[in-house]
C-alpha cells in the first residue's frame, strides 16, 4: 500500500512552480509498545488531569492553557486565541537561498521527509530541480507551516526523489562549549597517536544500516514471545566489568588483536586463491 503523505503544495523556486508531497522518512511506528494496566483486574488505565489544590479530576472543558508569569500567577490563553495566533499554512514550500549540501551542521538537523511530485504532470519539472540541484551539489533553504508551525527545511536530492529535513531552530540547540568546557587542552603525539591512527585504519568499512539491530527491541519482542507460549526467558547475562589498564596498554592490545585478525583473513584470501592457480600452472604445463 502506497504510503500516505503527511503534506503537499507546491515547491516554489523564484518562477518554477512544481506541485509535491512530503512523506514521512523515519517511523516509530513499528517499535512495540505498550498499554499501562492495573495489576489487580487486568483493566487498561486512562490518565486524568487533576486539580493540585483540590485534587478533583478536571473535565476536558474546564482545561485551559496557561503561561507562568512567575510565583504560580498564570495568564490563560483560550484555545480560540492559540488558533488564531498560530499561521495558517499556504501550502507553498518556498526556495529562499541555494547553498553547499554540507553547509548547515548536522546539530540543526530534526526530522527527514522524503519529497516527490504529487501529480503526473509534476514530473518534468521535479525531475528538472532534482538534477540540477545533485549536478551542483547544492541544497535548498526553503520554509512553509508543516502541523500549524512555520519550519525551515533543507531539501536536497535523494536517489530517484529529494529528501527534506526539518530544521532546529537556533534558541533550539544548545551551544557545543558548555558540554565541552571542562575538557582539557593537550596534546596527543608519538606512539599513542600512531596505534590509534592503525586501529581506525584497521577497522574502516562502509555503513550499512541493516548490520545496526535495535537490541531493546528484540529483547523485548523475544520476552513478548516467551510470555505467549507459557516459557520462561533465561536472564541475559551480564557483561563482565572490564580490567582497568593503561591507556596506551590497551591500544597496543587493540592494535595487536587487530593485526592478528587482519593477518587471518588474509591467510584464507590467499588460500581461496592458491588452487586457482595451480590449475593454471597445471593447465600451462
Amino acid at each position: 500500500m502506497a504510503p500516505r503523505a503527511i503534506w503537499k503544495g507546491v515547491l516554489r523556486i523564484a518562477e518554477v512552480s512544481c506541485p509535491v508531497a512530503l512523506y514521512t522518512a523515519a517511523s516509530t511506528a513499528e517499535r512495540i509498545s505498550f498499554h499501562t494496566l492495573n495489576r489487580k483486574t487486568g483493566h487498561r488505565v486512562h490518565r486524568q488531569f487533576v486539580d493540585e489544590v483540590t485534587g478533583k479530576p478536571v473535565e476536558k472543558e474546564d482545561q485551559v492553557k496557561g503561561y507562568d508569569r512567575g510565583d504560580g500567577d498564570y495568564i490563560i490563553l483560550e484555545q480560540e486565541e492559540v488558533t488564531d495566533a498560530i499561521p495558517e499554512s499556504d501550502k507553498v514550500l518556498d526556495v529562499a537561498t541555494f547553498l553547499p549540501c554540507d553547509e548547515i551542521d548536522d546539530v540543526f538537523f530534526d526530522k527527514p521527509y522524503y519529497v516527490a511530485p504529487a501529480t503526473p504532470v509534476a514530473r518534468e519539472a521535479f525531475t528538472l530541480v532534482r538534477d540540477a540541484m545533485a549536478e551542483r551539489q547544492t541544497a535548498a533553504l526553503a520554509r512553509t507551516v508543516i502541523f500549524r508551525r512555520m519550519r525551515s527545511l533543507l531539501i536536497r536530492a535523494h536517489g530517484e526523489g529529494l529528501i527534506a529535513t526539518t530544521l532546529n531552530f537556533d534558541y533550539e540547540v544548545r551551544s557545543a562549549t558548555d558540554a565541552f568546557d571542562d575538557i582539557p587542552k593537550m596534546k596527543v603525539e608519538g606512539e599513542m597517536l600512531e596505534l590509534a591512527e592503525h586501529i581506525i585504519k584497521t577497522k574502516a568499512g562502509k555503513f550499512d544500516p541493516k548490520a545496526f539491530d535495535d537490541r531493546y527491541e528484540a529483547a523485548v519482542a523475544e520476552l513478548v514471545k516467551a510470555k505467549l507460549e507459557g516459557r520462561k526467558l533465561k536472564q541475559a547475562k551480564r557483561p563482565e566489568p572490564t580490567k582497568v589498564v593503561s591507556l596506551l596498554e590497551a591500544l597496543r592490545e587493540s592494535a595487536k588483536a587487530r593485526g592478528k585478525a587482519s593477518a587471518k583473513r588474509a591467510a584464507k584470501a590467499g588460500g581461496a586463491k592458491a588452487p586457482a592457480k595451480a590449475q593454471q600452472r597445471r593447465k600451462a604445463s
